[in-house]
């Protein structure tokens, strides 16, 4: 029987365990999801890779897998973010999480629904805000992490953001056992978030021979490119990734013109949407427009290595932990062996602590 750990984030969603698997986009599906959740965890869809429709059928493929608690990740600065949001409502999905800060209107409308709002940040100042905005709980994720991430290490940035907000906050950025989660709640954390873990798994719909490329690294082949969408993102070292570093920044902007239109006929989005959403993007004022026109990569290079598997063609976001990963277990192996190491170190530094009173010696006569 595995153990049992229960933090704030436990009783806040009501799951069983303290771990969260990361709504990665093209690997975060309903099976993967289910998976998680069947197991005790708190497994996240990503909705950013799905147009509404595929949206709606996920949930609902989800819910019949599953009747435990689970959540759906939403690009905060989407057009349709408040249709979604409204489906996520009537849909009854537990959690809603957010890769950018929602507006505060949308965290309203969630936690009036009864829905629990884990916005994603990666500065104590953005969590102080989405705090006071309302949210549940927080997911801070450090520079180990895979996909868009930052410059600080979790060591360091984990306890600023603790020292800043009263909420729950989940830690991510590399952590993949159970040393780990025990790690994150000696350091006051409610429980860890993993993604590259999760997507070496069985339930990952990522192909076997993409996981095959994933478990054969090392600790040394990711690298953080700003040469995907403009923006810090780690990936796995690859001859597609090595030619885009060397690349100038026309043949970059050039290519992600091209992905752009590839993505909107494959979403369905209209011309005036992608405008839309970028003057969203814009408006936030964190990035430039050629990064906004260099966001179309992300979505098709990772669909083409993560969903066609054409590591020559895509991209592979990963997490540092990718070098010391040598297997594909189930979630629920994932889970338990996570959960069950954690409680026994625990325990074990437990012990190092004494109450016990030192004997005083004996007076002179």
């Amino acid at each position: 029987m595995t153990a049992s750990l229960r933090t704030p984030l436990t009783e806040l969603v009501g799951i069983e365990h303290p771990v969260v698997q990361t709504g990665m986009g093209w690997v975060a599906g309903p099976r993967l999801v289910a998976g998680t959740s069947n197991a005790g965890g708190l497994g996240i869809l990503a909705s950013a890779t799905m147009t509404y429709d595929e949206l709606e059928a996920a949930i609902t493929k989800t819910a019949s897998l599953t009747d435990k608690p689970f959540g759906v990740n939403i690009r905060a600065d989407a057009t349709d973010a408040p249709e979604r949001i409204d489906l996520l409502v009537r849909e009854g999905v537990r959690v809603a999480s957010f890769a950018l800060a929602p507006k505060q209107e949308l965290i309203a409308k969630l936690k009036d629904a009864g829905v629990v709002v884990i916005p994603s940040v990666g500065a104590a100042k953005h969590a102080v805000k989405v705090a006071s905005w309302g949210a549940d709980a927080v997911v801070v994720q450090g520079g180990e992490g895979g996909g868009h991430t930052g410059a600080v290490a979790t060591t360091l940035l984990l306890p600023s953001v603790l020292d800043a907000v009263d909420i729950p906050v989940v830690a991510a950025g590399g952590f993949y056992d159970g040393r780990g989660l025990a790690a994150a709640l000696a350091y006051g954390a409610a429980g860890v978030a993993m993604g590259t873990r999760f997507l070496l798994t069985q339930e990952s719909q990522v192909p076997d021979a993409v996981k095959q490329q994933y478990l054969s690294r090392g600790l040394q082949e990711t690298v953080v490119s700003r040469k995907v969408d403009g923006m810090p993102h780690r990936v796995l070292t690859t001859e597609l990734v090595e030619t885009l570093e060397n690349s100038g920044p026309m043949r970059g902007f050039v290519a992600a013109a091209r992905n752009a239109m590839k993505f909107r006929a494959m979403t369905g989005m209209s011309w005036t949407t992608l405008v839309r959403d970028g003057l969203a993007m814009k408006r936030s004022g964190e990035r430039t427009w050629q990064q906004i026109v260099m966001a179309a990569n992300t979505p098709m290079l990772l669909r083409a290595g993560l969903v066609e598997g054409d590591t020559e063609a895509g991209v592979l976001a990963s997490g540092q932990v990718v070098g010391v990963l040598d297997d594909l277990p189930t979630c629920a192996e994932v889970i338990e062996r996570v959960v069950t190491d954690a409680a026994a170190r625990l325990d074990a530094l437990a012990t190092l602590r004494s109450d016990a009173q030192v004997a005083q010696p004996a007076a002179t006569p």
